[in-house]
């Protein structure tokens, strides 16, 4: 299969009628500026210098409310991003927006210009964590959005947080169940962070709000995972962009954020697969063999997984093997 790459146009907070919670867009993402149409073409010829042309590549306009911005102005950017398209340059175009700037109006303009891929950044499918990040829109909003884009036959992309406002695991098990029940065929899974500047930051100081901690956020995200792959869901992003603001620490007040967060949900999910796989085992000399693109997961973050075998006192070794699946596993004695 051809990997894929995004040539990421962000727009941040150009449409959003409400300030969330949880939201700098600015900080959150890196950016600082806001291109103008006319800087579209340069962006992406930029890019495709880089990315190899052997991969699928899309165009995708990612950081705010796309959909919210005034139609001609959106005219002006897919205009732009479309000639791609058309040239055969690139495959497709993708873009974010919010479940309430969703309309047929909207989808017949989006059809026109060649969009693929619409993501809407649902958070949750609880009314009331809905409600206290201010996000002011509702669960029937997504649904109703998520409707009508599979409708118009565009691939649908539903976004979700962990540990905003009133949420709870059941709450984010259930928002997981309903993205697949909308339709979605691919998600991302953001947990929530104090930014410097928001109203979350107000609320963590008066005591009104508590983050989840890493390790809450890493166990509940690698649930969701799960369900989704079991729903072919497409997981296309755990965890944020480690972004300067982020990474330095200059924003960032307090959170579940870490570089590798990735790494460190995946190797929660294999530490499941070796430990139910070894139920019943007798001999404590073995040989693991998995994937060889999963092998540095099973091994684990900063070989946490190796290391807590050894501590139960198993001698192990991993090795990979390139005609397994993504989950199979082996165990041997070594």
């Amino acid at each position: 299969m051809k990997k894929h790459s995004n040539i990421p146009i962000f727009i941040p907070e150009l449409a959003c009628p409400h300030q969330c919670v949880f939201c700098d867009q600015e900080k959150i993402s890196g950016t600082h500026s806001i291109p103008q149409p006319k800087e579209i073409r340069h962006i992406v010829e930029q890019y495709l210098e880089t990315i190899p042309r052997n991969r699928i590549i899309n165009i995708a306009f990612f950081g705010g409310s796309f959909t919210g911005i005034p139609v001609d102005l959106q005219e002006q950017y897919l205009k732009e991003a479309f000639e791609f398209v058309k040239t055969g340059r690139v495959s497709g175009i993708r873009l974010s927006t919010r479940p309430d700037y969703i309309n047929e109006t909207i989808l017949e303009l989006l059809k026109k210009y060649g969009i693929t891929t619409i993501e809407l950044g649902a958070q949750s499918t609880s009314r009331e964590v809905l409600h206290q990040s201010g996000r002011w829109h509702t669960p029937e909003d997504i649904q109703n959005a998520s409707r009508m884009i599979c409708k118009y036959d565009f691939e649908l992309g539903l976004q979700m947080m962990v540990g905003l406002p009133e949420d709870s695991y059941e709450r984010s098990i259930q928002t997981a169940n309903d993205i697949v029940s909308f339709g979605a065929r691919n998600t991302r899974i953001y947990p929530a962070i104090i930014v410097k500047g928001t109203a979350l930051e107000r609320r963590y100081r008066e005591g009104k709000y508590i983050p989840l901690s890493l390790e809450q956020a890493v166990e509940w995200t690698k649930d969701l995972v799960r369900i989704f792959e079991r729903n072919n869901v497409s997981v296309i992003r755990m965890g944020l962009h480690p972004s300067d603001e982020l990474v330095a620490g200059k924003s960032l007040i307090d959170g579940p954020f870490h570089p590798s967060f990735k790494e460190m949900v995946m190797t929660k999910i294999w530490e499941e697969i070796v430990h139910a796989k070894l139920k019943g085992n007798t001999s404590n000399n073995i040989r693991i063999s998995v994937s060889n693109k999963q092998i540095h997961y099973a091994i684990g973050y900063k070989q946490a997984n190796k290391a807590r075998l050894q501590s139960m006192g198993y001698t192990v070794q991993f090795a990979g093997n390139h005609t397994f699946s993504q989950y199979q596993i082996d165990v041997c004695d070594n």
